[in-house]
């Protein structure tokens, strides 16, 4: 029996997946941020803004050409992201669930 352990994030399980013939390898699952009160699926950057805004963040302006940021002034925490949304992958997901407790949370597509 061969093949890679793979861990699920959502319910901490660890399972085998078998190699099965030329793929060797499990592919990828793709992540989605979803705004928890209203089941959204944050889809751009126009919408997560509307929603960071309304939970006390601000834009910052010092991201230079590559970032958006956004800070609280209540705190000392930074989001920062890629200013090209086909970049905004699951550690920006994560570091947004973990700056907004119960607000966000990231699930497979």
């Amino acid at each position: 029996m061969s093949g890679v352990w793979s861990f699920n994030y959502k319910n901490g399980a660890v399972r085998l997946v078998e190699n099965s013939g030329s793929d060797q390898r499990p592919k990828p699952e793709g992540k989605v941020l979803v705004h928890i009160p209203s089941n959204e699926v944050i889809t751009s950057y126009e919408i997560l803004e509307a929603k960071l805004l309304s939970l006390g963040w601000e834009r910052y302006n010092d991201g230079g050409p590559d970032l958006f940021q956004f800070h609280k002034r209540s705190s000392i925490d930074l989001i920062s992201l890629p200013k090209d949304f086909t970049k905004f992958k699951s550690v920006y997901m994560y570091d947004i669930v973990v700056k907004n407790p119960n607000m966000f949370m990231v699930m497979d597509k």
